[in-house]
């Protein structure tokens, strides 16, 4: 009889059944509870405030108060200025060519970035070891370099007099600083030389963790490397490319060694300022600290909205981030 019991004092059918992981009415392991991941991270927030939320709350702060010199030195006392620094900023035609400047060259920076990074990624799985490894060393050489120093190996490669690229070109004596768009063009590659290792080693990572099953499949289908990239990997790779994206962004929005090391400061006239530089020169050229904060809070909302956005888009398209 199916309900009787057995031999060993249970019920056939009503053995227990054994469930993998813990149940709800399980202790938590370690004797934790809902909260103990937030008690392990309370360290590291406490260092990102203290490093991240109070300046950038002394930022908001000055940017509504007359901040200048004067108030630095103790002669005039400080005011609040609400707003004014604010309608000041944005009544400025420069501050608006400028901000134009910064975007374009950002996007720029970041689609460079992301194409040169990406294709050595793809790249890095179709040779051999030893290319693989050579290739690898001089892009993290190219990433650990400081700023300043690509910036002025750079500067000496391009240079008029001395550099061997105009040689090997045969430019002559051209000079690739002093127009608006060839400073831009030259900055724009030192960018992407040093971010674009960043980009490669992520993604190529990301690309190793692909099953070879599919790759393999879409290659036996006839997909050439473009579609199997545009297809197969970059649906599978979205994730990686969000965090990359995202990444070169706020760097390459936020460029400043490398445009006042190669264009001595923004250029002839200021025509090759960025938000960054722009914001120095108000803060400490000029000792409009006020105007300098206020810039850096709308650099910081830009980057707020783009982000946000951003991901908001892959949201609506069902990817789960």
């Amino acid at each position: 009889m199916r309900g009787a019991p057995s031999s060993s004092g249970g019920a056939v059918g009503l053995r227990p059944r054994v469930v993998r992981g813990w149940s709800r009415s399980s202790p938590r392991p370690f004797g934790g509870s809902s909260s103990t991941p937030w008690l392990y991270l309370a360290p590291a927030l406490v260092v990102l405030g203290g490093l991240l939320v109070y300046p950038v709350y002394q930022l908001g702060l000055i940017s509504f108060l007359e901040y200048t010199q004067a108030q630095v030195s103790g002669g005039e006392p400080t005011t609040f200025r609400g707003f004014g620094n604010y309608a000041e900023l944005f009544g400025d035609p420069q501050f608006w060519r400028v901000l134009v400047a910064t975007v374009v060259f950002a996007a720029a920076c970041v689609v460079s970035t992301l194409a040169v990074g990406c294709a050595l990624a793809v790249l890095l799985t179709r040779v051999r070891a030893v290319p693989r490894l050579v290739l690898m060393l001089a892009a993290l050489g190219a990433w650990a370099t400081p700023a300043v120093t690509g910036s002025t190996v750079w500067l000496l490669l391009f240079d008029p007099d001395f550099g061997p690229v105009n040689r090997l070109l045969g430019l002559g004596d051209h000079s690739w600083t002093y127009g608006r768009y060839s400073a831009f063009a030259l900055v724009l590659l030192e960018v992407v030389w040093c971010s674009f290792p960043f980009v490669m080693v992520t993604v190529y990572a990301g690309i190793r963790a692909v099953p070879g099953e599919v790759l393999e499949a879409a290659a036996l289908d006839g997909a050439s490397q473009w579609r199997i990239w545009r297809s197969v990997l970059a649906p599978m790779l979205r994730p990686i490319l969000v965090v990359v994206t995202i990444q070169s962004v706020i760097w390459d929005f936020k460029v400043f060694t490398q445009i006042y090391v190669m264009t001595n400061g923004g250029g002839i006239a200021g025509q090759n300022l960025v938000l960054n530089v722009y914001a120095y020169q108000k803060a400490f050229a000029s000792s409009q600290y006020s105007l300098g904060s206020a810039i850096g809070v709308v650099m910081l909302l830009i980057l707020l909205a783009v982000t946000l956005v951003y991901l908001r888009l892959l949201r609506r398209q069902g990817e789960e981030l």
